[in-house]
């Protein structure tokens, strides 16, 4: 028998994981504003498993030519080869995220509020707008074998930003990609590739945990999640990937908006249509 819970978050976030709506805004929301429980964070590495494989696969040339890149010039950094650009380009973008996720770690430092929704609706509400006028002003004249090393590192610093529930971090990274130029599917696929060492960092530090906790079993029994997030998250590529290399993120701001909005109105009491 499917699990339902499993089945649902799964699916929710193979959709929002590339999507620039943020997946970790709308899994909390999941959670607070229907009768399942939390997650739990087994689950959570399960389905981001599964988001990271559909990349892999989408992306699989690109990545086959990092691969050989960077084995031919042994990780030593030679823009000349494109693959071994591509990947000290994804290692430079990631550097900020691990160092501000290991300090914020280390102190404790949450971006949440009591009622939970308060940061998730203006998070989801401001860089949506920020995603706007990025894309107005932005030029579309770069392609992802144009970036260089600030370009990179800004991409990176931009990404921290995902660390506030709500934000992001395909939607902030797009964003900054944007605000450099970037045509928008190259934006998109930049951000998906700089998704995988983030990803699977995370992934690999709470795997660990639950090992070093005696919970591997509760990872094995979500591990239908990783085939429900990865159909999920296959299809919102491509959807996604069809639709910038032809049109805008208007309509991902105007949901953003919408949702912020009415986030907003319910934390505020202005409404109460969202609780349970």
């Amino acid at each position: 028998m499917i699990d339902l819970h499993i089945l649902f978050l799964s699916v929710l976030q193979g959709i929002t994981e590339f999507l620039p709506v943020s997946s970790s805004g709308h899994l909390i929301l999941f959670s607070k504003f229907t009768t399942f429980e939390d997650q739990g964070i087994a689950l959570d590495v399960a389905v981001h498993l599964g988001s990271i494989f559909a990349v892999m696969i989408y992306f699989r040339k690109t990545i086959w030519e990092v691969i050989k890149g960077t084995l031919k010039s042994y990780f030593i950094p030679n823009f000349k080869n494109n693959g071994n650009r591509i990947f000290w380009l994804m290692v430079i973008g990631t550097i900020p995220v691990v160092v501000t996720g290991l300090l914020f770690r280390k102190y404790g430092i949450e971006f949440r509020d009591d009622d939970g929704s308060k940061v998730i609706g203006w998070t989801i509400l401001g860089f949506g707008l920020l995603l706007f006028v990025a894309d107005k002003v932005g030029m579309t004249i770069r392609k992802v074998e144009h970036l260089g090393v600030l370009d990179a590192l800004l991409i990176g610093l931009a990404q921290c930003l995902a660390l506030v529930p709500g934000t992001s971090r395909s939607g902030i990274t797009m964003t900054m990609a944007r605000f450099l130029g970037m045509e928008r599917a190259e934006a998109a696929k930049f951000s998906m590739l700089l998704s995988i060492p983030a990803i699977l960092g995370a992934a690999t530090l709470v795997g660990y945990e639950l090992y070093s906790a005696g919970q591997m079993q509760e990872l094995f029994m979500a591990a239908d999640g990783v085939i429900y997030s990865f159909v999920a998250s296959i299809l919102a590529i491509y959807i996604m990937m069809w639709w910038l290399k032809k049109s805008t993120f208007l309509p991902f701001v105007i949901y953003r908006v919408i949702l912020g909005a009415i986030l907003l109105l319910n934390s505020y009491g202005y409404i109460d249509i969202l609780q349970k």
